[in-house]
């Protein structure tokens, strides 16, 4: 399998998407879940047929769903199935323009998920989209934390899970791609700020929903011949981006992490707030919920589950 991935925003049309299923395994109690860092047990077969669903939702949208899962070679097979995280896969690369930039895992149980599905990329893409490079500087970075959001500009985190020194380590990958501004921005290391993505999110080409708090960070913008200050706020609307502060946030995962299908279309948890009704533009775009609430247990929503490949690109 050839794939020629291309993504240079997160809202236009999608294409093609790589998934994971769940690992067929119960987190059978709330300590056991609290000790590997997931918020509740876990019921696999009810996860199995919500995940089932979601990848319904994504081929009926027009986009070709790929499970790396079925990929693994047969004696991995067995080691990954036992690994619960693997079924958030925007974490493990992203597509940056035509380069697919590897992730690195911030912590050591998820460091074998990144290992296996970048050797199937190796295989998936050409050697000049995708390169895994050992490089000390990259101490961590989680696609969780990185937005595109346009085809100039790209959005990382360097919390708790990605750090400055990957950033400062994968800049050129991304000036190289065609972008012409990184930017970094440092959110708060807690639990329900692990990733930008439980914060913020793109909402077509034009709106930045985010948290209310967001609005006091600056953020730090790196080009190819400096950098400098601003704030966030004030760097979205450089972009032609309106920032939209909310705090009608109920629930992380549900409200926040959903996935663009197309500039008019969200695919969304069923059980996220219908804050999007009280926003006169953002009222107008088109709402798919599918039922996820057991994936989310692991600490993830739609958009970590999703790793996009290929977007349409428009005009």
């Amino acid at each position: 399998m050839k794939l020629h991935p291309s993504c240079f925003s997160e809202h236009e049309p999608l294409q093609a998407v790589i998934v994971c299923s769940p690992a067929p395994l119960d987190i059978p109690d709330q300590q056991t879940a609290v000790d590997i860092q997931w918020e509740k047990p876990f019921d696999y077969q009810k996860a199995a047929h919500q995940h089932a669903a979601m990848v319904k939702a994504l081929e009926d949208a027009g986009a070709m769903v790929i499970d790396y899962s079925k990929h693994i070679a047969n004696q991995d097979t067995p080691f990954h199935n036992q690994l619960v995280n693997r079924l958030f896969t925007r974490d493990l690369a992203g597509v940056c323009g035509t380069t697919v930039i590897p992730g690195e895992a911030a912590t050591s149980m998820r460091q074998p998920e990144y290992i296996l599905s970048h050797q199937l990329f190796e295989q998936w893409f050409s050697s000049d989209q995708f390169e895994i490079v050992k490089n000390e500087k990259w101490k961590a970075l989680e696609f969780g934390d990185v937005y595109v959001l346009n085809k100039d500009a790209v959005l990382i985190n360097t919390g708790m899970r990605s750090s400055m020194e990957s950033v400062e380590a994968v800049r050129n990958k991304m000036f190289a791609a065609g972008f012409s501004e990184v930017v970094a921005i440092d959110l708060p290391r807690r639990a329900d700020t692990m990733h930008l993505d439980m914060n913020a999110n793109m909402i077509g080409g034009h709106h930045f929903l985010a948290k209310s708090f967001m609005r006091y960070f600056p953020v730090r913008l790196l080009t190819q011949k400096g950098g400098m200050y601003l704030m966030l706020g004030d760097f979205l609307r450089r972009h032609g981006i309106e920032p939209v502060w909310t705090n009608e946030v109920k629930r992380t995962l549900p409200d926040i992490n959903f996935l663009n299908l197309d500039p008019e279309t969200l695919l969304v948890s069923s059980k996220m707030n219908k804050q999007l009704k009280h926003h006169k533009k953002l009222r107008k775009h088109k709402v798919i919920e599918v039922e996820v609430d057991e994936l989310e247990k692991g600490g993830g929503g739609i958009r970590c589950m999703t790793l996009p490949l290929i977007r349409e690109k428009l005009s």
